[in-house]
């Protein structure tokens, strides 16, 4: 039984591509505005894939973005003073700066992360996966 014409876009290309936040359909347009540090493009420049397809979209790295903040840093924090390693005043310093920093630090990643994410597993809705198949545009 043929399993049809092999990926184009292979699951390792994709993860290179989101964590360089590219495009992950062709690599060659960044996910953000030029000149912008915090503007996402709505579509590729180069293929026109796009990166928020309606409304909430930015949920997904928000939440990639929170959780990497508050398991990676602020718990690890939290945790260092309970044990008693640090001080309170050091663990709150710590903690205000990585809540503060952090998610900042981490906008334009967690973009990239997230397209990675939802591609990795469905790299057949890639437009460069399509084998013929009409694309969805919704």
């Amino acid at each position: 039984m043929p399993l049809g014409p092999p990926m184009k876009v292979t699951r390792a290309r994709i993860l290179l591509r989101g964590l360089a936040c590219r495009c992950p359909n062709c690599g060659g347009g960044t996910l953000f505005a030029e000149g912008h540090l915090f503007r996402v493009n709505p579509s590729c420049p180069t293929c026109g894939l796009k990166f928020e397809k309606g409304e909430g979209t930015f949920l997904g790295p928000f939440a990639l973005n929170y959780g990497v903040t508050a398991f990676g840093l602020v718990i690890p924090t939290v945790v260092l003073y309970a044990t008693g390693r640090i001080s309170s005043v050091t663990a709150f310093w710590i903690c205000l700066a990585a809540s503060i920093g952090g998610p900042l630090l981490l906008y334009r990643p967690s973009w990239g992360w997230w397209l990675m994410l939802y591609y990795f597993f469905l790299p057949d809705n890639l437009p460069a996966n399509l084998n013929g198949r009409p694309e969805d545009d919704e």
